[in-house]
């Protein structure tokens, strides 16, 4: 039985939650809390091949959790504008629309 009025948006909540299902993935989420990298950018921060870290990121494009944006032969990845709201006493949550999950803050980098 389907509900045409399916406020919940079941299918594509479940699309974006099963997107984090995987560390890789959720690594990923961490690496980018503090702006744009890119992928040679997270291979090297989470000591990951760039093959693996591409198809995470394609799967992660895929449901609307981080965009891209090219600068001559480089794409810069960041998570989705309406992604990651901050809360008081210092927490973060992601925001999926039909859930939200609180992440822990990243610690800031000395770039």
């Amino acid at each position: 039985m389907s509900n045409s009025s399916d406020v919940f948006q079941a299918d594509y909540c479940a699309q974006r939650l099963k997107s984090l299902g995987d560390p890789h993935r959720l690594r990923i989420v961490d690496a980018l809390q503090h702006g744009e990298l890119t992928v040679s950018d997270i291979a090297e921060l989470l000591e990951t091949e760039l093959v693996t870290i591409s198809h995470h990121l394609k799967i992660m494009k895929h449901a609307d959790l981080v965009t891209v944006r090219r600068e001559g032969r480089y794409m810069y990845y960041r998570l989705h504008d309406d992604l990651l709201h901050s809360r008081k006493q210092g927490k973060r949550l992601l925001d999926l629309g039909c859930c939200r999950l609180e992440v822990p803050d990243a610690p800031e980098t000395n770039a």
